[in-house]
């Protein structure tokens, strides 16, 4: 549809609603619905939103330690500007329209924390540098056989999962479930999400999606839209989907790797592809490669942006935690498919599934540029076999704190996002950390209550 036929078309919806949406800086949609007339008399010169979605947290518990908003300031509205590009009909809604938006802001420090806004400005620099970033993203997430009601009424423990057992791959349990697996890839699809393939992974109820890939803006958008539509298709099913990077310490936990390439400016030549050399890998993509391996300790709190996002990042449980790159390698930071000229991609499998998803892009494509701009040449040897055993370049952070230190820190962050977003940022994953810092857990009640 073009911009005049999307109009026409929420002009005409019986519901006479359009339903808007912004993420926030952990990747959650916030929004709300409009009345069809407010939606045509703003999609041209702009609207406004609370700026609040930039002030707290994931449980909307205010930050007291960032300056771009808060109780200083009275969480006024922010200018805000919807996408028509953005336009999907929600086939679970009556194919109610839906628009999502970004907070752009009079003043340069508003923009800076938006995280769509983020990606653009990375987006214009490759634009600029002759580069069309070509990217995708693919989640594993858990599913339960349980409600909102139900999980809290049990306070998330001893809860059922959609489907017994370890069964990766399984037709059996795809069989099961059917209505629910096949509802998720037909309404995706129909949603503007639509995906490669979905399979059982190897965990109870547990389920992995690849989103086919595109320019970088609209693969961000379609992983954002993917986790929360994934939640209410599982809704409509008596079921909860968490996007949660590691649930059990037995259990293996929950990616959200980024495949990346970099094409001509015609979207015809992939420029990470040789078929003269022997890895058929560009010089482009090494130093694109050589750029994400020099950044990564600089960027990770915006791959693993959680407390739990570090619980998923241990040895021997198909997440990296070492400074690698390889040759179809899953133990490694960075894998490598080179196999053909349309599918030569970079996959960085730091990513969990509980990123925000703009961020998670905008950081492995500045990343990659640093290196391009920086001609970085990839010194460094692929790594043979188990990358977690290879420490020879370096490990990653092992904490949320450590890791949002060191970002904070950072000139390179800085050179990379802006001081205002790396500043902004960095001041809620530390205000992420002294929230965990005061929970009493399980884990401590089992070793103290009765020895100690």
């Amino acid at each position: 549809m073009n911009s005049k036929e999307i109009l026409q078309y929420v002009k005409d919806h019986p519901s006479g609603k359009v339903k808007i949406a912004f993420t926030d800086i952990d990747g959650i949609l916030r929004g709300k619905y409009i009345s069809s007339e407010k939606f045509i008399s703003v999609i041209e010169s702009g609207i406004s939103f609370c700026d609040v979605i930039f002030g707290w947290d994931a449980a909307d518990i205010v930050y007291d330690n960032v300056q771009y908003t808060g109780w200083h300031t009275g969480y006024p509205d922010a200018p805000a500007i919807l996408d028509i590009n953005t336009f999907r009909k929600i086939p679970w809604e009556n194919d109610t329209p839906f628009f999502l938006g970004e907070l752009s802001g009079k003043k340069e420090n508003a923009s800076a924390v938006c995280p769509r806004q983020l990606l653009k400005r990375i987006l214009n620099e490759a634009n600029k540098a002759g580069f069309s970033p070509v990217f995708s993203q693919e989640f594993e997430w858990y599913n339960f056989a349980e409600t909102p009601q139900s999980i809290n009424d049990k306070d998330f423990k001893n809860l059922t999962p959609l489907t017994p057992g370890m069964f990766g791959y399984s037709i059996l349990r795809s069989s099961l479930e059917n209505l629910y697996f096949s509802d998720l890839f037909d309404q995706l699809k129909k949603f503007g999400v639509p995906l490669e393939g979905i399979h059982t992974e190897t965990g109870p109820g547990t389920y992995e999606a690849a989103i086919v890939y595109t320019d970088i803006l609209e693969a961000a958008d379609r992983a954002v839209l993917f986790k929360t539509a994934v939640k209410e298709i599982a809704y409509k099913h008596g079921i909860i989907a968490t996007f949660m990077a590691k649930i059990n310490e037995s259990l293996p936990g929950c990616g959200g790797h980024v495949h990346q390439s970099l094409w001509d400016k015609t979207g015809k030549k992939n420029l990470f592809y040789n078929e003269k050399d022997k890895l058929k890998m560009s010089e482009l993509m090494k130093s694109y490669v050589a750029g994400q391996l020099y950044c990564l300790p600089h960027i990770l709190p915006m791959l693993a942006p959680t407390i739990n996002s570090y619980k998923r990042l241990v040895e021997g449980a198909w997440a990296p935690t070492t400074l690698t790159w390889g040759l179809d390698n899953r133990t490694v930071a960075l894998r490598i498919l080179a196999g053909g000229i349309k599918s030569c991609r970079l996959e960085t499998r730091v990513v969990g599934s509980d990123v925000n998803p703009y961020l998670a892009m905008a950081a492995c494509l500045a990343s990659g540029l640093y290196g391009i701009k920086h001609k970085l040449k990839l010194k460094q040897p692929a790594t043979v076999g188990n990358g977690y055993a290879d420490h020879s370049y370096g490990v990653l952070p092992s904490t949320l704190i450590e890791a949002t230190q060191q970002m904070k820190a950072s000139a390179v962050a800085a050179a990379l996002f802006g001081s205002a977003f790396t500043e902004h940022f960095t001041q809620t994953r530390e205000w992420e950390w002294r929230q965990h810092l005061k929970a009493v857990t399980d884990w401590e009640y089992k070793r103290y209550f009765e020895i100690i």
